[in-house]
């Protein structure tokens, strides 16, 4: 009955392609055309039914899939099965597990939420120019894609998946191609894609030669020596970290999330990205019998990499959408850094501590996938109220967007770890994890995880200080355009229901976590054949990973002092009954009204980071300065232009595109056009088959 649940939202994800192709259909048969014969108005309310179509079949996608992986992880089992497709003497195998029923829930979360989103967004899309049917098209294609990923029990059956993903994103990505970028964006997004799929593919070949077959329960039979394990080790983290966004692997995801569409990108960010973590946590601590502190060493130390890096670059970004992007890195590399734990306290047979690490590691790829969806939604509010994605263009957005506003604050909440919201619980167990490092006898790891540990809450830090300059930038302050300055509330229900949703996740499981991580618990048991220490304590009052006597976290009783504390300031505040609110303009010290050019933008915000971490990134900073009058005394007007750019470009993407360049032009050199020299290299190498052969 699970396996079914399962399947039913795969074939409700196909299914939500149908809808516009028949219309579309309808409308090119002469003899069916009718919606060509009535009027403008009709034939816009069928386009309305038509979107709510689609997306009413992926709201049920959604809701089977949540019901599925919310039924396996309670119940605990393994299921299995076979689809009669693939190749003769291997047919699709099907597995669906607690690690497949997590990322289903996950998955399921986020299309319910997009599904509410959705027909009000799309509507604002041109149809001549930007077809619905493409984007259905390739959504549910996208969706599917993804969730076969997670029931795929063979090789074989796992790469047709992933190219589906992969493939239908990038139509997904170049949708707008009317734009240059948009189009440069999905060729960087496709050729980095197909590069970490070769990855995969080798590191599964490397499994299949030591093994029986490509089906996963022969693949953790092989043996593998320590070398070759290696290998596979590194070509899989290669593979599934292009596509998660893994520092120096990265570039395509700030290129192509923000071109997409804001309920896609939110897709892409929230959800694909755990998709690729599921399938490194598949290879790494499923199909491969042994791990290896090396390898959790590696693990950790391009998380933090990818962390620290991930949340500086975002900070510099006055794109929103391309914010959140590099943000999206940031909290990979949280994931992937407390991933390396759990692996180094496995081989160092600290199980107990490696369940922890791992719970760490899975909790906060769900919440993950909460507050960046609804920040990606949210930014999709924005951008169809304002028309605006540059932080330095808007301003007073609480006024005009209060619900948007109070939805996107949760959000920001949630994404900087501040107690009472989802983020907080995570990162705070991943600290828990990395503080047990006393129990480690290695000395390389009992020196590096403490700076782990300091550089997890150094990115912490930055994450609250970068969302606090975008929230306070937009929604606070005056409007710094015209386009904010006569913004409105967004009118449809459906796009406020989804971020709403996701908003109450957030704080839902922020204040009980322990809903979840007794469901993720089972996932480690069933992974590492352990759970959480003894002692331990995940009850909905209070949190103790590994003691009471060591820490304990209460949200109930945190959000109960907060309540009260909050009681006594308003009580205070307003002591007399009598009191009346008056409101009065903004103190403007004197300079006689407050203008849009006297506040803050996002560059001056940030500035004192960017002197602290200057090398951090390529800046080009630049202040122009126009003078008049006599002898040029008096000054004009000052431009000043700041550029900032990723060092993976200049030291790494550079030198590899100019020596595949010089590469193509010596190859080119074979291409003479003669055809006797064309003869003459099919004489020598039907020559050397022949050798080879004989």
């Amino acid at each position: 009955m699970i396996l079914v649940l399962a399947y039913c939202s795969v074939l409700l994800s196909f299914a939500s392609c149908l809808p516009p192709l028949l219309m579309q259909g309808q409308q090119n048969l002469p003899a069916l055309g009718r919606l060509r014969m009535l009027g403008s108005l009709e034939e816009q309310r069928a386009q309305i039914l038509t979107r709510q179509a689609v997306f009413g079949l992926l709201g049920l996608s959604g809701l089977f899939a949540v019901l599925a992986g919310v039924s396996v992880l309670v119940s605990g089992e393994a299921l299995t099965g076979r689809i009669g497709l693939g190749l003769p003497w291997l047919p699709w195998q099907v597995r669906f597990d607690n690690l497949s029923g997590l990322f289903f829930l996950i998955i399921g979360i986020a299309v319910i939420a997009v599904s509410l989103f959705g027909p009000g967004y799309v509507s604002a899309y041109e149809e001549s120019k930007h077809p619905f049917t493409v984007l259905s098209l390739f959504s549910g294609l996208f969706i599917a894609g993804m969730l076969l990923v997670l029931l795929a029990d063979d090789a074989f059956f796992f790469m047709i998946a992933w190219e589906l993903m992969s493939v239908a994103s990038y139509f997904l990505v170049a949708f707008q191609h009317d734009n240059p970028a948009n189009r440069r964006a999905a060729f960087l997004y496709l050729l980095m894609a197909e590069i970490g799929a070769l990855a995969i593919i080798l590191a599964f070949g490397v499994l299949a030669s030591f093994a029986d077959g490509f089906t996963f329960d022969a693949l953790r039979g092989a043996g593998l020596s320590n070398a070759w394990a290696s290998i596979a080790f590194a070509l899989a983290l290669l593979g599934f970290g292009m596509k998660a966004g893994l520092v120096p692997v990265h570039v395509w995801l700030p290129e192509a999330h923000p071109v997409a569409p804001s309920h896609i990108s939110a897709l892409m960010s929230g959800v694909m990205l755990k998709v690729a973590l599921y399938g490194l946590i598949r290879f790494c601590f499923d199909l491969i019998d042994e791990v290896h502190w090396q390898w959790g060493l590696v693990l950790m130390i391009v998380g933090t990499v990818s962390a620290l890096g991930g949340i500086l670059y975002a900070m510099m970004q006055t794109n929103l959408k391309r914010m959140l992007a590099y943000s999206s890195v940031e909290n990979v590399g949280i994931i992937v850094m407390v991933l390396g734990l759990s692996m180094i306290f496995m081989a160092q047979n600290q199980p107990q501590l490696a369940a922890l690490g791992f719970l760490a590691a899975l909790f906060h790829a769900f919440n993950h996938a909460l507050f960046k969806n609804l920040l990606f939604l949210g930014a999709g509010m924005i951008h169809h109220q304002t028309h605006e994605l540059n932080i330095d263009q808007m301003g007073g957005l609480i006024k005009r967007l209060p619900k948007t506003g109070m939805l996107f604050l949760i959000g920001c909440m949630s994404i900087s770890s501040l107690p009472l919201f989802n983020g907080f619980v995570s990162e705070w167990l991943a600290f828990q994890t990395a503080l047990q490092v006393d129990v480690i006898d290695n000395g390389v790891l009992r020196s590096l995880i403490p700076v782990a540990a300091a550089a997890l809450a150094l990115t912490a830090a930055l994450a609250a200080a970068c969302f606090v300059n975008v929230f306070g930038i937009m929604f606070l302050g005056l409007p710094r355009s015209r386009h904010a300055d006569k913004a409105q509330e967004i009118a449809d229900p459906g796009m406020l229901a989804g971020p709403a949703l996701l908003a109450g996740l957030c704080f839902l499981f922020g204040i009980f976590p322990g809903l979840m991580l007794g469901l993720i618990n089972h996932v480690a048991e069933q992974l590492l054949g352990a759970s959480l220490p003894d002692g331990s304590s995940l009850n909905w009052l209070h949190l103790a990973p590994v003691s009471a006597e060591q820490a304990s976290y209460s949200a109930p009783l945190v959000l109960v002092g907060a309540l009260i504390a909050a009681g006594i300031c308003f009580r205070y505040l307003r002591r007399s009954p009598a009191t009346v609110m008056r409101r009065a303009e903004t103190w403007d010290c004197g300079f006689g009204g407050l203008t849009p050019r006297m506040q803050y933008s996002s560059s001056a915000f940030t500035m004192p980071f960017r002197r602290i971490f200057a090398k951090v990134w390529l800046i080009d900073e630049q202040v122009k300065i126009d003078r008049q009058g006599a002898m040029d005394q008096d000054v004009a007007a000052i431009h000043y232009s700041l550029q900032i750019q990723d060092h993976s470009w200049s030291r790494l993407y550079l030198p590899i595109e100019r020596a595949v360049n010089r590469t193509a032009r010596l190859v080119g050199r074979i291409q003479t056009g003669n055809i006797r020299t064309y003869l003459g290299y099919s004489f020598v190498t039907l020559i050397v088959m022949l050798w080879v052969i004989s």
